[in-house]
C-alpha cells in the first residue's frame, strides 16, 4: 500500500517536473524566436488594415471575400504608389538639398558647441572617421545589410499580412484550438476584443498621423524651412511611434533651420512643441472618442520594455502590440481571473 503510494507521487514528481522543463524550453524558444514573432504581429497589424478596408465591401456589397482582399490590398498598392509617384519628383529633390544642408547645420552646431568650450566635438568626430576609413566602409556595408533585411523584412510583413487578412477565420480558429475546450470561448471574446481594440487604434492612429504630416509641414514651409515637403511626411510617419517619434521627427528640421539663423532654429523647434501640444491636448482627445485611448505611462514603459526585448523592430510595433497586450490582460486576467469589473478598451464602440 505505501509502495503503491510512493510510485504515484514519483510519478506525479516527474509529471511535474516534465512539465516545468517543458515551459523553460518553450519560453527559451519563445526567446530566440523573438524577432519572427514580432514580425508575426507586424502581418497581423497589416491584416487589420486590410481587413478594415475589406469587410464593407464584404458586409455592404455583397461581394466575395477573396476579391474584397484584393481590392483591399490594390488600393493599399495604389495610394501608396500614387502618393509616393506624384511626390517623387519633389521629394527626390529636397532630400537632395537636405542632404546638402546637413553638412553645414552640423558644422555650424559644431562652433556653437566650441563656443561654449566644447572643444569641436562634432569635428572631432568626423576627424576620426575620416582616419578609420576602412571601418567607415565596414560600418556603411553593416548599414546596407541591415537595411536589405529590413527591405526582406517589411515584404515578409506585407505578404504574411495578405495571407492572414484572406483567410482570418482559419487562423483564427486554428489559434483557438491550441487551448483547452472549455477555454475556447473565452479565448475567442479575448481575440474578438483585441482585434476591434486593434483596428479602433489604428484608424485613430492614421488619423493623428495625417494631422502632424500637414500641420509640420505646413509650418515649416510657412517658416521658410527647406525639405519642409519631406520633413512633414517624416513627421507623419515618426507619428506612429510614441514619445520618441516627435523628437526624432524635430531634430533635422531644427539643425537645417540652425544653418540660416538660431532665431530661425528656435522658431522651428517652438513650432514642433505647439504641434505636439495641439496633437496632445486637442487631436487625440477627439479622436480617442472613436478610438482607443491607452494610459501614457503603460504606453511609456511599454515602449522602453519591447525597445529592449525587440530592438528597433520592437519600437516600431510597440504601440499596437501594447493596444492588444493591455485588451487581453484585462479581459484574460483582471475580468475573468480576478472576477473584476473593467471596461475593456472598444467594447463599447464595435
Amino acid at each position: 500500500m505505501a509502495e503503491g503510494k510512493k510510485g504515484s507521487s514519483d510519478s506525479e514528481f516527474v509529471r511535474r517536473a516534465l512539465i516545468v522543463l517543458g515551459l523553460v524550453a518553450l519560453a527559451f524558444l519563445a526567446w530566440q524566436l523573438r524577432t519572427v514573432i514580432v514580425l508575426l504581429f507586424g502581418a497581423v497589424v497589416v491584416a487589420t488594415i486590410i481587413r478594415a478596408i475589406a469587410d464593407p465591401c464584404t458586409n455592404r456589397l455583397r461581394m466575395p471575400e477573396p476579391a474584397a482582399v484584393l481590392i483591399a490590398v490594390l488600393i493599399i498598392v495604389a495610394l501608396v504608389g500614387g502618393v509616393g509617384w506624384m511626390l517623387s519628383n519633389q521629394i527626390a529633390s529636397q532630400t537632395e538639398a537636405l542632404a546638402d544642408t546637413l553638412p553645414t547645420a552640423l558644422a555650424t552646431v559644431d562652433a556653437w558647441l566650441a563656443n561654449l568650450g566644447l572643444a569641436h566635438p562634432i569635428q572631432s568626430w568626423l576627424a576620426e572617421l575620416h582616419q578609420h576609413g576602412g571601418a567607415l566602409v565596414s560600418r556603411f556595408s553593416s548599414w546596407l545589410s541591415n537595411a536589405s533585411a529590413g527591405l526582406a523584412n517589411l515584404l515578409i510583413v506585407f505578404f504574411g499580412g495578405i495571407f492572414l487578412a484572406a483567410e482570418p477565420r482559419f487562423y483564427r480558429t486554428g489559434v483557438i484550438k491550441l487551448v483547452p475546450p472549455h477555454r475556447r470561448p473565452l479565448v475567442a471574446d479575448a481575440m474578438r476584443d483585441s482585434e476591434n481594440a486593434l483596428r479602433l487604434w489604428l484608424r485613430g492612429q492614421l488619423a493623428a498621423m495625417v494631422v502632424i504630416g500637414v500641420m509640420t509641414g505646413g509650418g515649416l514651409w510657412l517658416l521658410g524651412i527647406q525639405s519642409w515637403l519631406v520633413l512633414g511626411i517624416l513627421a507623419g510617419f515618426f507619428e506612429f511611434i510614441p514619445f520618441a517619434g516627435p523628437i526624432l521627427s524635430a531634430i533635422p528640421a531644427v539643425l537645417i533651420a540652425l544653418v540660416q539663423s538660431p532665431e530661425l532654429a528656435l522658431w522651428t523647434a517652438l513650432m514642433y512643441v505647439f504641434v505636439q501640444h495641439f496633437e496632445a491636448y486637442l487631436v487625440q482627445p477627439l479622436i480617442q472618442q472613436y478610438a482607443v485611448e491607452v494610459p501614457a505611462v503603460v504606453l511609456l514603459f511599454a515602449l522602453l520594455a519591447f525597445a529592449l526585448l525587440f530592438g528597433i523592430v520592437g519600437v516600431v510595433f510597440a504601440a499596437p502590440l501594447t493596444v492588444v497586450t493591455y485588451v487581453l490582460v484585462k479581459r484574460l486576467y483582471v475580468r475573468e481571473a480576478l472576477d473584476t469589473p473593467t471596461p475593456i478598451p472598444g467594447e463599447d464602440k464595435s
